[in-house]
């Protein structure tokens, strides 16, 4: 398990971190990316600059109500943006078909991991994120195999 964890002092320095975070998982060769972190921690904040690094032109915002969200990337490549927040079992996921996003080959941000870690690939990039302070939050990313 290897681990990366980098400083956000500001709203301002997501964008360096989106594409630090873009150089790990394309390093790494993970297509399943675990985002954590409280209520407001910027979870979502962070996938719209990711997605932005990746070259993502459509409106991204958090797939709360509709689960999943795709997005195409600079290479007309999808990209899947789940929210579980308001999931209320993994069999309720399982139901709406998370497994086979899961197992396409294609990247999968995943807002709220941990209320489907059972359908969660062991192999996967977690990105913790923390808050420090108004504005700072520290950003850790950790290869899960």
């Amino acid at each position: 398990m290897s681990s990366l964890t980098l400083e956000i002092p500001a709203l301002a320095a997501v964008p360096t971190a989106a594409r630090q975070l873009a150089a790990a998982l394309a390093a790494s060769g993970q297509t399943i990316v675990a985002f954590a972190g409280e209520m407001g921690a910027g979870k979502t904040t962070l996938i719209r600059a990711l997605c932005a690094e990746l070259g993502v032109h459509d409106d991204v915002s958090s797939p709360t109500f509709a689960l999943v969200n795709e997005y195409r990337d600079g290479r007309g490549q999808p990209i899947y943006h789940f929210d579980f927040y308001r999931v209320d079992s993994e069999e309720e996921a399982a139901r709406l078909g998370a497994a086979e996003y899961f197992d396409s080959g294609y990247l999968c941000l995943i807002e709220w991991p941990s209320r489907v870690t059972g359908l969660l690939p062991s192999q996967r990039l977690l990105v913790e994120l923390s808050v420090t302070g108004p504005e700072s939050r520290q950003l850790s990313i950790i290869s899960e195999q």
